[in-house]
């Protein structure tokens, strides 16, 4: 007990004399309309006691990174209430941090998600979905809330595309996040391309699917992937394109 309050009487003068640079850093940072941690009751019934004075402190990364360790160990552990009260914690202490976000929701949209669809302990099998239901929705809430706090990072607009196309399989959603993602700076080549192949598996929108393909199909050979031909041949039949103005086999010789 006395260690404890020495401890949290070290952090709060160590906070103390950080105050005024703190204060400056905050000020910039409102400036150039970036969103920072709020330190009131929300934080504090979020994190914990020492973890709010430890954030107080200027602690928040080493407490985050404590955290994120117990996280993975609760993941071993497959006790998947801690996991998602520690990611809470991690992500509300570093609100600018992808990876926290991502592996969060990969947490429970993937791994425990799976773990309560497949939970042998579980005889019914709609209480199982439902279930799995629940933690994809506290994955998809995890994602919301880190585009929410970083607009212009394109990884977690990326995962949010794959939640929609491999959980939910909604093509239509899941072309959006990657077409979003695509814009954005410092975005990976092929996120066009993905969204694209979901347009193309999205129901009414196979015109404007098959238009990027085929536009994406006469930037050259880099791009006339596997997945691209076949989407592109199934649009040609399904929307009748003339055979003259279909694209040629590779084996085909003029």
């Amino acid at each position: 007990m006395i260690r404890s309050l020495i401890l949290l009487f070290s952090l709060l003068l160590f906070g103390a004399a950080k105050l005024p640079g703190e204060h400056s850093i905050c000020m910039s940072h409102q400036q150039l309309n970036i969103r920072t941690v709020r330190f009131d009751l929300g934080l504090r019934e979020q994190v914990g006691q020492v973890g709010f004075i430890a954030a107080l402190s200027g602690f928040r990364s080493l407490v985050a990174d404590l955290l994120f360790i117990q996280a993975h160990v609760a993941w071993e552990r497959t006790e998947w209430g801690r996991v998602f009260l520690l990611f809470r914690q991690v992500t509300t202490l570093q609100p600018h941090a992808i990876l926290f976000w991502d592996m969060a929701a990969w947490h429970m949209a993937w791994n425990a998600g799976t773990a309560a669809l497949n939970d042998s302990s579980q005889p019914r099998l709609a209480l199982r979905i439902k279930a799995q239901r629940d933690y994809l929705t506290l994955g998809k809430d995890f994602l919301e809330r880190g585009i929410k706090n970083n607009p212009e990072r394109p990884q977690l607009y990326e995962a949010m595309a794959r939640l929609y196309r491999d959980k939910y399989h909604d093509h239509e959603r899941a072309a959006e996040y990657f077409e979003k993602a695509a814009s954005l700076p410092g975005a990976s080549d092929y996120l066009k391309r993905f969204a694209a192949y979901e347009l193309a598996q999205s129901a009414g929108c196979e015109n404007e699917a098959y238009d990027r393909l085929r536009m994406l199909y006469e930037l050259g050979e880099s791009e006339r992937l596997p997945t691209l031909i076949r989407l592109l041949r199934e649009l040609e039949i399904k929307l009748s394109v003339p055979i003259e103005k279909r694209i040629r086999d590779p084996d085909d010789r003029l």
